[in-house]
């Protein structure tokens, strides 16, 4: 079995992370968060950042708002969190959002604290992919899970600003047709698949543009399992995904390159909210101070620091 990745072996500890963040970065904004979270990534209980930390008009009676007593959150006094199921590394460890581990519940809980809630007042809630990003009413006030920010899901719900800047990649076997692909072109005429309703797929779709329509699955385990039997020469996933697959979950799994992204915009991924909801500006406020003060590089380091060196096909 391949060997787990560094990050998943070595975690470092939040607080030393931001200290290495608002030591040694070049950011002009490198300032650590003054209440770090805890070893696990889970902050402690009643932290609360009045900091100005919104884009444009932030005055100190707009970020009064953002606190527990004045959210409009689904339930009083609670911070309900949605994400899929399962979920998986290195975005959660253990298929267990609440253990703060993992760089996407690691990030849930910084934002919860900076809004003012304490791990004990944050539930988590599992909604799938699709259903989530779907018009209608939301039992849940943010969803974190590799959500692509695009202008037809922003029909249809709300996003925060961007916590993570993305690649998509095609993963593979040794072996396969798409081992040693080293072009767009060498993919075009292969048998790609991908998860429903993703950026993923889309990228198959515009960038590749196959001679084949790809296969859709409803989860990357169904995708795995056709990937292991044959069924698919590739599988295109985003990055972070990319490495810890081809680690771990699928033996003999190699990384064939990075994809060039759709159009010209980094792809981003961001918190999604209901339609038109009344915590996107406090959330987005929340994500955007947790930028600036360096935890989301020091989060990003500790849970996807092997995300680099990769090649970008063309």
């Amino acid at each position: 079995m391949p060997n787990l990745p560094r990050r998943v072996l070595f975690g470092i500890p939040i607080a030393a992370a931001l200290l290495v963040a608002s030591c040694g970065s070049d950011d002009e904004n490198t300032t650590a968060a003054d209440d770090t979270t805890a070893e696990t990534g889970a902050p402690a209980d009643g932290g609360n950042d009045d900091a100005d930390t919104g884009d444009g008009d932030t005055d100190g009676d707009a970020t009064d708002q953002c606190t527990p007593e004045n959210l409009e959150t689904f339930e009083a006094g609670t911070l309900t969190i949605a994400t899929s199921e399962p979920a998986y590394e290195p975005w959660m460890v253990d298929n267990d959002p609440s253990n703060g581990q993992g760089y996407e519940s690691a990030v849930a809980y910084a934002v919860a604290e900076h809004l003012g809630f304490g791990s004990d007042q944050v539930t988590w809630t599992r909604v799938d992919f699709n259903a989530a990003v779907q018009p209608g009413p939301k039992d849940f006030d943010f969803d974190i899970n590799q959500f692509s920010i695009t202008d037809e899901r922003k029909t249809a719900v709300d996003f925060s600003s961007s916590y993570y800047d993305v690649a998509q990649a095609v993963i593979t076997v040794e072996g396969s047709p798409a081992a040693d692909a080293a072009s767009l072109a060498d993919l075009k005429d292969l048998k790609l698949g991908a998860q429903v309703g993703t950026t993923s797929l889309q990228v198959i779709e515009n960038a590749i543009e196959p001679s084949s329509d790809p296969s859709v699955y409803n989860s990357n385990d169904d995708a795995k399992l056709a990937l292991d039997n044959g069924q698919v020469d590739g599988l295109v996933v985003d990055l972070p995904t990319a490495f810890y697959m081809t680690a771990v979950e699928i033996e003999n799994g190699v990384i064939v390159g990075q994809l060039p992204p759709i159009g010209e915009e980094i792809e981003q991924f961001g918190l999604v909210l209901d339609k038109d909801s009344p915590l996107t500006e406090c959330v987005t406020q929340a994500v955007d101070a947790l930028r600036e003060d360096g935890v989301l590089a020091a989060l990003e380091q500790e849970w996807l620091a092997d995300v680099v060196d990769v090649p970008r096909l063309s």
